[in-house]
């Protein structure tokens, strides 16, 4: 599904993004987008949080498809 692709490369932008404020002190979503407090950057975050949540339904959704196929 491309929504998966979407949120995988989301969610790695997001884990990039947390590297470099955890390694480097720097914040390259604010500093692209004008601060952590602007609108554009709160919409980043806001859609990588999103994309997080979305990877966890990808989760259970590898398991089931294999318990599926293990059944047959």
């Amino acid at each position: 599904m491309i929504i998966d692709r979407i949120a995988l490369i989301l969610t790695i932008v997001g884990a990039f993004n947390w590297g470099g404020v955890g390694l480097f002190k720097f914040d390259t979503v604010a500093w692209l987008f004008g601060g952590n407090d602007s609108l554009w950057a709160r919409i980043v975050y806001t859609l990588v949080a999103l994309a997080g949540l979305w990877c966890v339904t990808l989760l259970f959704r590898a398991r089931d498809e294999y318990e599926e196929s293990s059944a047959m």
